[in-house]
């Protein structure tokens, strides 16, 4: 039923439809005016009194709402304060037989959109109602940009369940809104950059420019130009003038990554841009002022450069303002299923294909793989899975090479989980008693899922008394 008129079409958004409200207790006008709205696509529900509008309006969701001004229970002015009251971003159309100076002039300080009079004309009517849904439109156009940005970069992209995961996430909701300097540690591909962008998008600079910018990807010489920018002629192939990455993010948000590959020279001219707050392009005397945030990552041992001489320790302490510290993925092993749900409906969306499934098997080696690469590694190799898939289940012969199954060779050098009486590996069950069998499997998936027992008798296949139950039996 859906037209152009009703719905926003957009190649990112879904179409959003527009629901109406029409209540009055004057039933042949009312199904009228639905029958001439839905006629050009939107979606109509008839209240043939005010008291009954009261209860959709309080029970369901609208867009428009239509009302009657004069009716025998509620009248259309208690309409449009309820309206605003339960759905602050609808908007109303007041209908009326009894024009009155006085009554349109109480309707728009109440907040309605439109004030017309019975004989409704029905091109007015639908032109009224097509300029309100397209505020509508606009309003959750924006909220769903607004809930995919949440999503991408707020609190709720920093996925975890994890104790870890949610000490951070309460770290960053306090560090959020300072303007305070935060450096970031963690192996590679531990989510540094989700982090950052996570500070940002909750801060009041969010609606300025977050600017990354990884050291360890520039040469020493052109580094500085893309810090603080130059001026034509300032050295050998600088022809245009250039801006600099402290000032493009003036306002907002700049994210050094790997700030432990930074050169000397050019830690000393970073100190005093963040002492100062000032700049000053290559080949220029003139000093600009800045308004940057700047938030820091390095997977390095700062410490141990400082010791060493490579790092300047006044810099050192300027950006450990505030610190946190990302685990790698092997120690927040219980993070991983929710890590995998999310990555899957993220390649959904962005290859318009059905969510597949996961096996238990599969889910399993992938918890059980120690990621190196962390995060990263783990959304590729979920990626690789999901291009590859052609039936729907993702199983562990959809595995990358480099993920054992479970059940597989353990990898060289690599010993098995060692179970006290039973040895080191699965291979050394066959002909053991089944309750020690199933002793190494609590075992080994409690590990596997850093001890969080809901997490471990969902992965078994058992309830959660049945696993305490065994805890306390085999002593684990």
């Amino acid at each position: 039923m859906a037209t152009s008129k009703t719905t926003t079409e957009n190649e990112d958004l879904p179409s959003i439809p527009v629901r109406v409200l029409i209540v009055d207790d004057d039933e042949p006008h009312a199904e009228a005016v639905a029958d001439s709205l839905e006629r050009v696509g939107y979606e109509c529900v008839v209240a043939n009194s005010g008291e009954r509008g009261v209860n959709l309006i309080e029970s369901d969701e609208f867009d428009v709402v239509i009302t009657d001004l004069r009716m025998e229970d509620v009248d259309g002015l208690a309409i449009l304060q309820k309206t605003k009251e339960e759905l602050p971003d609808a908007e109303v159309i007041l209908l009326t037989g009894h024009f009155s100076y006085q009554s349109a002039l109480a309707a728009g300080q109440a907040g309605a959109s439109m004030y017309l009079t019975k004989p409704v004309d029905i091109s007015e009517l639908r032109q009224a109602v097509e300029k309100a849904s397209t505020r509508v439109r606009l309003l959750k156009k924006n909220a769903e940009l607004s809930r995919r940005l949440d999503e991408k970069f707020g609190f709720e992209g920093v996925v975890g369940n994890s104790p870890a995961m949610k000490n951070i996430v309460d770290r960053l909701r306090q560090l959020a809104p300072t303007p305070t300097t935060v450096l970031i540690r963690g192996e590679n591909g531990t989510g540094k950059e989700i982090v950052a962008r996570a500070l940002h998008q909750n801060s009041e600079r969010k609606n300025k420019p977050f600017v990354p910018l990884n050291i360890s990807a520039l040469p020493e010489s052109i580094l500085e130009s893309e810090l603080f920018g130059h001026e034509p002629g300032s050295f050998t192939g600088a022809v245009d003038r250039r801006i600099g990455k402290f000032e493009y993010a003036n306002g907002g948000t700049l994210f050094l990554d790997e700030v432990g590959e930074m050169p000397v020279d050019t830690q000393i001219k970073l100190l005093r841009v963040l002492e100062n707050r000032r700049i000053s392009r290559i080949g220029s005397n003139e000093e600009l002022p800045i308004n940057v945030r700047l938030l820091a990552a390095t997977n390095a041992d700062l410490e141990k450069l400082v010791k060493d001489g490579r790092f300047r320790e006044d810099l050192y302490y300027r950006l450990k303002v505030a610190s946190i510290t990302l685990p790698p993925l092997r120690e927040r092993r219980v993070d991983i299923p929710l890590l995998i749900e999310h990555f899957l409906g993220q390649l959904a969306d962005s290859y318009s294909r059905e969510k597949p499934t996961i096996t238990r098997a599969a889910r399993q080696s992938l918890i059980a793989y120690d990621w190196p690469g962390n995060i990263r590694q783990l959304r590729n190799s979920i990626e690789s899975m999901f291009v590859q898939d052609l039936d729907g289940v993702l199983d562990i012969d959809d595995l990358p090479e480099e993920i054992p199954p479970i059940g597989g060779d353990v990898p060289d050098g690599e010993p098995g989980l060692s179970v006290p009486g039973i040895g080191a590996g699965a291979d050394s069950l066959v002909g053991r008693p089944m309750d020690e069998i199933e002793k190494y499997y609590m075992s080994r998936t409690l590990e596997l899922t850093n001890g969080n027992r809901q997490e471990a008798a969902r992965l078994l296949g058992i309830g959660e008394r049945t696993l305490y139950r065994k805890i306390k039996e085999y002593g684990l």
